[in-house]
């Protein structure tokens, strides 16, 4: 079973010694169509450094768009440094109660009871859902079986594919690219050139490489294909005889208690992704499209970075040691 909070031992009480802002970072919209929204953020992946990506994407929205924007992560509660390793740890997750919105990007998260259920309540409140690249496998339960939130498990079998496939559409796969050497290319679907989300973007392109689909679940419409490129660079040449897969799509899930969510996913989402102008732009609509803001979404929507972006390339233990959240205040 996976231990309760009173019994997690001197690193959970050496984290209930911190103050809760010491372990997360919020910034605070003042200016701009989101004031008055409150978008909470997700991290906890070992590998496509999520931990550098949802920062830069929430300062994006809160300075340039006036969202308010809380950013979680994973957390050693030894030390209170940022370990995207550790993956039964996500501190403030209980700031899911006041969000407009969830942005999810985690990779093979173990939570305790007490704060999956802050994710799965959310989820079930009929709320907005934004999943990024390894979200498909957020959650792979293999210490406390018994968990009530076990079904969300991307391996599941009864509750097929788990978090994954049934709320965003799709499970763990494959890499369709060969990882590491073959990058993505994302081509507008044709039949939704015209949908809110794509206004204004261009030249989706992103290191990290296409992750196979098998059938998208629900009344999921794809937005964009992923073509695999036969190098990592965007001038690259498609590689031949390889068909494309959906690389990012919306739809609808309604869970438990009847209520439906907007949902929006993308198998893009590295931090080295985010270099490109293009996948900005296009999650920053997403978003403004899962809180039913679509009107809103302006010809051109504002994405420069706020502050410095030097993403580290993805790889496991390639993280940056000793981080904190504070290093990424404003």
């Amino acid at each position: 079973m996976f231990p309760n909070p009173a019994k997690r031992g001197r690193g959970f009480r050496r984290e209930e010694a911190m103050k809760q802002e010491e372990l997360l970072v919020v910034y605070e919209g003042n200016e701009g169509k989101g004031v008055g929204k409150h978008i909470v953020f997700v991290s906890g992946d070992e590998e496509y450094r999520s931990e550098e990506a949802v920062p830069m994407l929430a300062k994006i929205m809160a300075v340039h768009h006036g969202f308010k924007c809380t950013v979680l992560f994973a957390i050693d509660p030894e030390t209170g440094v940022i370990d995207p390793q550790n993956q039964t740890n996500i501190p403030g997750l209980d700031s899911l109660e006041t969000a407009d919105m969830m942005v999810l990007f985690t990779r093979f998260r173990e939570l305790p009871d007490e704060d999956m259920k802050h994710i799965i309540d959310y989820t079930n409140a009929g709320k907005p859902v934004m999943g990024l690249r390894t979200a498909t496998h957020a959650f792979n339960y293999t210490r406390n079986l018994d968990s009530p939130y076990a079904k969300y498990d991307c391996r599941n079998k009864e509750f097929e594919g788990g978090y994954g496939r049934q709320v965003l559409g799709e499970t763990w796969v494959n890499h369709h690219g060969h990882h590491g050497k073959e990058s993505a290319r994302g081509v507008i679907n044709e039949a939704m050139k015209d949908h809110p989300i794509l206004k204004g973007v261009h030249d989706i392109w992103g290191p990290s490489d296409v992750y196979g689909i098998t059938e998208l679940m629900g009344d999921a419409q794809v937005l964009v294909d992923g073509q695999v490129l036969v190098g990592m660079n965007p001038t690259d040449e498609p590689k031949p005889d390889t068909p494309t897969m959906p690389l990012a799509w919306i739809k609808t899930y309604t869970g438990e208690r009847g209520l439906t969510s907007r949902v929006f996913c993308t198998t893009m989402g590295a931090s080295v992704d985010l270099e490109s102008e293009g996948l900005r732009r296009f999650l920053v609509n997403g978003c403004y499209w899962c809180m039913g803001m679509e009107n809103e979404i302006a010809e051109k929507s504002r994405v420069d970075y706020v502050g410095e972006y030097n993403p580290t390339f993805f790889g496991f233990g390639t993280f940056t040691k000793g981080m904190r959240p504070s290093d990424f205040q404003l």
